[in-house]
């Protein structure tokens, strides 16, 4: 049995954060874990309220699964303050873990839910233990302090990240102005690259694809797939969640994820090496 773990957040409408990883790590069949860093009061419609966990209980959270699991891959998400970046990396340092960050900032309706000072302790403590970062657009800008508005941009900003020490960036690329396709950009600390480009969805029921996909990446790397292997199917994965959406709730509805084991044959990502 392969155990994956997620740190993040909490959300009480059940379409991200903790909820919608465990979904994503229960269909692809690995024991799925978990340290909550906060509670949310959130449905479709946006988050009402955020709940930080103390720091000490975060910590000893993840210290009681490190010390009994065997953990194959851990993502983090929603990690709210400094306080709570930094000792999650003080813990993580200590293992020899595959470590997926999603750099959660913002919740779909616009609320917050990163403190400003907690940015510059992810880049700082937490990206240099990273296997993979999966900043979307405006994450990305906010993490390296750089505006993007061309694939130029995309390049120098990966670049930037790669500097942290972060082995690979996946820059997710649903905010980019293009109304046929999704794309999204990986970059390795080697050179290589590489686009993956799926048929993009015309549906608000977005909520929670950057976590969906996270989890779905840890999935795949705690199963033990080649990273560009596990990155692919994620995207698969993601895209297979927004196409067969549940149509639930009033406002941003959240993604299918339970639709990748059904529709999987028929799903297709474009791969261009760059």
């Amino acid at each position: 049995m392969h155990i994956v773990t997620t740190i993040a957040g909490s959300d009480s409408g059940g379409g991200a954060g903790i909820q919608a990883d465990l979904k994503t790590f229960q269909e692809l069949k690995v024991f799925g874990t978990s340290v909550i860093t906060a509670l949310t009061a959130q449905n479709t419609l946006g988050v009402s309220d955020v709940l930080p966990i103390e720091v000490s209980f975060v910590e000893k959270q993840l210290k009681a699964l490190i010390e009994d699991f065997s953990i194959s891959a851990i993502k983090t998400g929603m990690l709210f303050s400094s306080e709570i970046i930094q000792s999650i990396a003080h813990i993580l340092a200590e293992v020899n873990i595959p470590l997926i960050v999603d750099p959660v900032m913002i919740a779909k309706g616009g609320e917050s839910l990163l403190q400003q000072e907690a940015i510059e302790a992810l880049r700082n403590y937490l990206l240099p233990l990273a296997t993979i970062v999966t900043p979307n657009i405006p994450e990305a800008e906010t993490l390296s302090g750089r505006k993007i508005n061309s694939i130029a941009d995309i390049n120098e900003v990966a670049q930037i990240l790669l500097q942290t020490g972060v082995q690979c960036v996946v820059m997710k690329g649903g905010h980019l102005e293009d109304k046929c396709y999704a794309t999204d950009y990986v970059f390795f600390q080697d050179g290589r690259s590489f686009s993956m480009q799926s048929t993009r969805i015309a549906t608000k029921n977005t909520h929670g694809t950057g976590c969906t996909f996270s989890a779905a990446l840890t999935a795949f790397l705690g199963l033990g797939l080649p990273i560009e292997m596990a990155i692919e199917e994620a995207k698969k994965f993601i895209q297979l969640a927004i196409t067969h959406d549940l149509s639930i709730g009033n406002g941003h509805g959240p993604t299918n994820h339970f639709a990748y084991q059904q529709y999987k044959d028929s799903c297709e990502v474009i791969i261009h090496e760059t």
